[in-house]
């Protein structure tokens, strides 16, 4: 005999799927676990499991908003990929201006060195001018 046979009132409550998920997305859902796989007591494996299930709006509550920054997932990739690759071109540039400005001091002075061997031959070319312009002894 069954107990609603013998007056006995049983509340039947019926849940559906959308109720059970509704109300996960509206509390929140946490799931954490670790699994370690060890060998003679050596741990060889450890995995940390973290879950969260929640809606958009409990998630901001608890101040989780990652997707919003985050560039595959937001309508501002495309302009945050080619800021990323002007920056990368002027970073380039930069570090080609820097590699010349590094190897001008060595020009300048393999310059100066030219230019002080061309004043000292012009210094001696003028002493030996003045040399072969021997005064009248007095």
């Amino acid at each position: 005999m069954s107990m609603q046979g013998r007056g006995i009132a049983v509340p039947r409550e019926s849940t559906t799927l959308a109720d059970l998920l509704d109300r996960v997305l509206d509390k929140g859902l946490v799931v954490a676990g670790d699994i370690s796989v060890s060998l003679a007591n050596v741990e060889l494996l450890t995995i940390r499991i973290r879950l969260l299930v929640c809606s958009i709006d409990k998630a901001e509550q608890i101040g989780l908003n990652w997707w919003r920054y985050d560039s595959n997932l937001t309508t501002r990739a495309a302009a945050a990929e080619a800021e990323n690759v002007e920056l990368r071109e002027r970073v380039a540039a930069l570090e080609r201006e820097i590699r010349q400005l590094a190897a001008a001091p060595s020009r300048i002075e393999a310059a100066g060195r030219s230019a002080r061997k061309g004043s000292k031959a012009r210094a001696a070319g003028k002493g030996a001018a003045r040399k072969s312009r021997k005064r009248p002894p007095p």
